[in-house]
């Protein structure tokens, strides 16, 4: 059997520098002595501080607002290395982490909803550091946060609403951000000129941006697809419109970019919303907004168009605030046969029809076309809260 511990330096070298997540990088590290002194830690994201973002004049933001502090979050899949003895418990955990530094022990670090900004308070059993040997840790994608923060520099309890994705270029400290202007418009701050610029370009507003193969693409409500050139800050047409749902969202699998249509149905419904008379007067009936379908396209550059996708092929598709990710079914949850897609959105709840939806995580089965909502699915319920026995069983706490 080959001894993985003699690969030469240099070659363990080159591999480290091709691990772009520091998780990734960390446990590679971890393997031996002769991989950990091959491999330099990756140095810690240094904080960026941006202007505000023009706002047309309309005084969205915090009054104590003066910038933005940039953060990053990771949306991992965690795993035991070893298959855990009850096989109900073999089951993959969603997680998303607010990094404080990696790279300074303890590695500190804030649990997220995978899907929101929703903060999780930890069951008494969770171990307070984990032994990352005993983890399979995968990061399944990142997003990016825009903070507000005051004079005196602390942050506001505020975000920026929009999504935001990032390309770093030669370093940590030289990057280029585009996010969607509260006009609908496309938005770019580069870092070496530290300033905003809104894409005059609108012929629908656009509903997701992402960075994909190196590239910074757009899309808008109507599927109009474009890739940003931050050097000249143009936008070049890729694909054509895709007419029909209500709200796009594009997403990287294996690969390739899939657009995401959201299908929602507006619905009056009888009865009392539950906000008071002092703000309806008259509210015998008022709109329902609900989630119905979805479907998904497959990006053809060459033909300049987005091609309908009929099988998902064992993929499970998350739709969360701020990122969207992708996770195959037989790493997440064995026992399900994938080809469905997560998101948060107002759900059907067929046990009070004629109750006003709130926003919830839902799933939408791709080959029956149900819509359920999570927690009424315990299989999927599992994957994302609460932590799952064999990270709060004492088998798989240590100390880092």
């Amino acid at each position: 059997m080959f001894d993985w511990a003699t690969l030469p330096k240099d070659l363990l070298n080159l591999i480290s520098k091709s691990l772009e997540s520091s998780f990734d990088l960390l446990q590679f590290r971890s393997v031996c002595s002769s991989w950990r002194s091959s491999a330099e830690p990756k140095p810690p994201l240094p904080t960026h501080h941006l202007p505000i973002l023009p706002d047309n004049g309309t005084s969205l933001f915090p009054d104590s607002a003066v910038g933005f502090r940039l953060s990053q979050r990771s949306i991992l899949l965690v795993k035991p290395h070893k298959p855990p003895i009850n096989e109900s418990d073999l089951f993959g955990w969603l997680v998303k982490i607010e990094e404080e530094d990696l790279n300074a022990p303890p590695r500190k670090v804030t649990l997220l909803d995978p899907m929101s900004e929703a903060r999780r308070s930890l069951p008494e059993r969770f171990p307070r550091s984990l032994d990352m040997s005993n983890l399979e840790i995968r990061e399944l994608g990142r997003e990016f946060k825009l903070h507000y923060f005051n004079t005196v520099g602390d942050i506001v309890n505020s975000l920026y609403l929009e999504k935001a994705v990032v390309r770093y270029l030669d370093s940590c400290s030289k990057f280029v951000l585009l996010t969607i202007h509260v006009s609908g418009k496309l938005a770019v701050f580069t870092s070496w000129d530290r300033a905003w610029t809104v894409i005059n370009d609108m012929p629908s507003p656009y509903d997701d941006v992402i960075v994909f193969k190196g590239r910074f693409f757009g899309v808008d409500n109507n599927g109009r697809t474009v890739v940003v050139d931050f050097a000249d800050l143009k936008l070049e047409l890729v694909a054509s419109p895709v007419y029909g749902g209500d709200k796009k969202f594009l997403i990287e699998s294996c690969g390739k970019m899939l657009m995401v249509d959201m299908y929602l149905s507006m619905e009056e419904v009888d009865g009392d919303p539950g906000f008071g008379e002092e703000v309806f007067e008259h509210h015998a009936v008022f709109m329902n907004e609900r989630t119905v379908k979805f479907k998904v396209f497959k990006f053809v550059e060459r033909e300049k168009s987005w091609v309908e996708v009929k099988d998902l092929g064992g993929k499970m598709l998350f739709l969360g605030d701020d990122c969207n990710f992708t996770a195959s079914a037989s790493d997440l949850l064995p026992s399900c046969g994938g080809s469905s897609v997560f998101f948060n959105g107002n759900v059907f709840n067929e046990d009070n029809l004629e109750a006003m939806q709130d926003r919830d995580l839902g799933v939408f089965d791709f080959r029956s076309g149900k819509i359920e909502l999570v927690h009424k699915l315990p299989e999927y319920a599992k994957l994302f809260w609460p932590p799952p026995p064999w990270i709060t069983s004492h088998e798989v706490s240590g100390n880092t």
